[in-house]
């Protein structure tokens, strides 16, 4: 069986992953816990492979920092951005869905502790959108630090910056 190779990182490129074997079960996560790690509405991850026999997660551009959130519970971050990127659990991983550079695959199949979801969170989608016609040019003026979608050879250990 071919593996398919998965990579991503936070945003200022301190932090990059390789993913060995596949990714598990991908979710929404609504506890308070999973709001404030994200600083969203929600907590979204998926299931890392598990370690050993050539599979699991290799950080191949520094390390997360982790901080313990509950009795049983580790998130990692970048120390220097603070991108969220994993949530730590005894006897397994899981990772950020916005931290993989190619998440067009990576829909969340189920939601946990939906007790605890902000009550208007099933509605957001259902908003007026505003074209992105009229964004065009704030878009143009943005010079962006953020690392590429892909790995690079390279790259300020802090982020890009002028």
């Amino acid at each position: 069986m071919s593996e398919t190779l998965r990579t991503g990182g936070c945003q200022c490129g301190a932090v990059r992953f390789r993913i060995h074997g596949e990714l598990g079960r991908a979710s929404i996560c609504h506890c308070r816990m999973c709001q404030k790690a994200f600083g969203g509405f929600f907590g979204p991850l998926v299931s890392a492979p598990p370690e050993g026999n050539g599979s699991g997660v290799e950080w191949t551009r520094g390390e997360p920092k982790y901080f313990q959130s509950s009795v049983n519970i580790d998130r990692g971050f970048c120390e220097n951005c603070g991108t969220p990127l994993t949530y730590r659990y005894p006897g397994g991983l899981e990772l950020a869905i916005g931290a993989f550079d190619d998440r067009g695959d990576l829909a969340p199949k189920i939601q946990v502790n939906y007790a605890s979801h902000i009550p208007w969170v099933t509605t957001i989608f259902d908003q007026p959108v505003r074209d992105s016609g009229e964004d065009a040019v704030k878009q143009e003026q943005i010079i962006s630090f953020q690392h590429p979608d892909h790995d690079t050879e390279n790259w300020p250990a802090k982020g890009l910056h002028l």
